[in-house]
């Protein structure tokens, strides 16, 4: 098991839905990897303060805002496509 190999599997990995044969390895590799084990971490904290987190409702202006924003860059990257 190496750092690439890892972070092919690593969704299967964090969301418990890897084959446990290779659960161990990433165990091993983890052990003696501590770049790995901080992008472990780091996607873990992310799911948990996701899952923790409540909506947050934008103010209307500020929505509007964004919304041109993404609407603008959308067309300047895909000017065939409709939006």
């Amino acid at each position: 098991m190496n750092c690439d190999d890892l972070l092919a599997a690593l969704n299967d990995y964090v969301d418990g839905t890897l084959d446990p044969s290779l659960c161990e390895k990433y165990r091993s590799h983890l052990e003696g990897c501590n770049p790995c084990q901080i992008v472990v971490d780091n996607i873990r904290q992310t799911i948990s303060l996701y899952r923790a987190g409540e909506p947050y409702e934008l103010p209307a202006e500020l929505h509007e805002q964004l919304h041109n924003l993404l609407r603008t860059r959308w067309k300047a990257k895909f000017p065939s496509a409709q939006v």
